[in-house]
């Protein structure tokens, strides 16, 4: 027969709805008392019915996460940062991909709000004013988006991109194309802060391309322009787009980075593992999952508006591989 918490109940000498705030709102119980009724709930095997507990603390246990592209390998590893810290905490995850339609991402923010306890929205393509609306109808954590009022994780692109920039100004570089992201993109317009800040300090012209598609195919097409500016290096809005760059470059028998250096940004799996490794600028994409499941947590935890922190910024890192080098007028020096 399945353990109850009657049965709980029994062996801990207390009431059953003292076991019940042991388990769902242990700050309500006294510690030597919390502490007896969960040795008993670990000894028993004790498992709280989902149903039941979301009747006594007004949870369902599950939290929503909405990416815009899981074809992207950024967007996965955030979900691992999600999924680890929501089962570490007792919790289910549901996740849904936008496809990048701003409409789709709205209503699938709406549909979760029905049926979760708050929702992680990264990288959102949504208006101000219609995510601060839909901030209304659930507890929401923003990834890379900010939003005065709503909690965000934010990690923090624009020092990456400025990073950059002064690799390849160090190196020697003067004339570089930037391919954008999408328009709308609020990661695109934060990295571009740092990329133009960074190009006026070192005195880089610099060529902004775009905005093309944040895909491999996106990156292939900005490549014919920017040598046709006559750029020595060439600087993608993300890894996957740097990927498209070097592949058209090998069509066009352009050597890298002799020829042309080329940077990337998030440092995913295949970065490290083209046949010419990138340089790239790391984003620590699972850190910030775990970091927006904290937030999301501190928030429904304090639903009565004693949460603190609505920030967390996270630090990014180059990382130089291949990809860049001087100028083929410097190399020699």
């Amino acid at each position: 027969m399945p353990v109850t918490i009657r049965d709980v109940a029994r062996q801990a000498r207390v009431s059953v709805s003292t076991v019940s705030r042991a388990i769902s709102a242990p700050d309500l119980v006294r510690a030597d008392t919390r502490e007896r009724v969960l040795e008993v709930v670990r000894g028993l095997g004790y498992q709280p019915n989902p149903a039941a507990r979301s009747l006594i603390t007004g949870r369902t246990g599950n939290l929503g996460i909405v990416v815009p592209d899981l074809g992207n390998p950024f967007f996965p590893s955030v979900l691992l940062g999600v999924q680890a810290r929501a089962r570490e905490s007792g919790n289910s995850v549901f996740f849904c991909d936008s496809g990048q339609d701003g409409a789709t991402e709205e209503e699938l923010i709406r549909t979760m709000a029905r049926q979760v306890d708050g929702v992680v929205v990264c990288a959102s393509a949504l208006d101000d004013e219609t995510l601060a609306e839909l901030s209304t109808l659930t507890t929401m954590v923003l990834v890379n988006r900010v939003l005065p009022g709503v909690p965000s994780v934010l990690l923090d692109s624009a020092a990456g991109m400025a990073a950059v920039v002064e690799h390849l100004a160090a190196l020697g570089h003067r004339h570089c194309a930037y391919l954008n992201g999408p328009v709308r993109a609020w990661s695109n317009q934060f990295r571009r802060t740092g990329l133009r800040e960074a190009a006026c300090r070192t005195g880089m012209s610099l060529h902004e391309l775009g905005p093309y598609e944040p895909t491999f195919q996106g990156g292939a097409l900005g490549v014919d322009a920017a040598l046709a500016a006559g750029v020595t290096a060439i600087i993608a809005y993300n890894d996957l787009m740097a990927l498209g760059v070097l592949t058209r470059l090998a069509e066009l028998a352009v050597s890298v980075p002799e020829r042309v250096s080329v940077t990337g940004f998030d440092d995913i799996l295949y970065a490290s593992m083209c046949g010419r490794p990138l340089t790239t600028v790391r984003m620590p994409a699972e850190l910030a999952g775990r970091a927006a499941v904290e937030l999301l947590l501190d928030r429904l935890d304090n639903a009565n508006g004693t949460a603190e922190v609505l920030l967390r910024e996270l630090p990014t890192t180059l990382v130089i591989r291949a990809t860049t080098a001087p100028p083929a007028g410097l190399a020699h020096l």
